[in-house]
């Protein structure tokens, strides 16, 4: 399929992109959202992800080997467009638009899942979503406000990760009832009374939960939890990044298989 050139800020596929960049519900209403970079690129391809149209520079050379899917549509468009449509500060020459397709939830098992509480940072659900995947997790559970996981600054640190493992937007009652028909304990990462020390009991029996960045997991969701496991550190220190805290939550799930 020949490649067709844009110039103008006002063409409807460029209203279009910069909508997808900027708007979760209109990424909902169209279903799609907005991928940026060779990276991504190679994993859509490599993953077979549902491409609608990739927009390159003028004059940009896929690398070789990554052929063009058949029936995606190729657009171009010159340098100071592409750093117009892309969200990232610093474009690297490909956008590219992805079905976005929602995931059924799993049937309830005693699988490896980590569950979000809130946080509001994209990059930070993304690189949890990434090391999810990476640290072997099922899938991950996303409940109150948490970022959007198909805004572009979250697929971006996914590095592909969200074109293979699934992400599920839940209520608590659907957690509780999940967990519970698995035979999984809802697991609070917390600090306090009440908290048992990580390592000292057999996590992959739980479904270990991260809280909001600044306030921490909430008073409803904490109330819901069975279990509440802290993570061992120096006294002077107050608390882990939440993508740090994840971390090492998954790793303990993954060395306990």
């Amino acid at each position: 399929m020949e490649a067709k050139t844009i110039t103008s800020r006002q063409n409807p596929l460029c209203v279009h992109l910069r909508k997808l960049a900027k708007s979760g519900v209109y990424r909902r209403e169209a279903g799609e959202y907005l991928a940026d970079g060779e990276k991504l690129w190679r994993e859509a391809i490599r993953w077979n992800v549902p491409v609608r149209q990739v927009i390159t520079t003028v004059g940009h050379a896929f690398e070789e080997g990554l052929r063009l899917p058949e029936g995606v549509e190729q657009i171009q468009v010159p340098p100071e467009l592409m750093a117009y449509l892309s969200p990232m500060e610093t474009p690297q020459g490909v956008l590219f638009t992805v079905e976005r397709r929602e995931t059924a939830m799993p049937a309830p098992d005693r699988g490896r899942y980590l569950a979000l509480d809130g946080l509001q940072d994209p990059g930070n659900v993304g690189m949890i979503w990434r090391t999810a995947d990476a640290l072997g997790a099922d899938g991950l559970f996303l409940l109150g406000r948490c970022a959007d996981p198909f805004h572009p600054k979250t697929v971006r640190a996914t590095m592909g990760a969200c074109f293979r493992l699934p992400v599920w937007g839940v209520s608590l009652e659907e957690l509780k009832d999940f967990a519970a028909r698995g035979g999984l304990t809802l697991c609070a990462a917390a600090l306090g009374e009440g908290c048992q020390t990580l390592g000292s009991f057999d996590l992959n029996g739980s479904l270990p939960i991260i809280g909001n960045e600044g306030h921490g997991i909430s008073e409803e969701v904490l109330a819901a939890c069975g279990q509440r496991v802290m993570i061992p550190m120096r006294e002077r220190c107050e608390s882990l990044n939440a993508a740090a805290a994840a971390t090492i939550l998954l790793w303990e799930m993954a060395r306990g298989c």
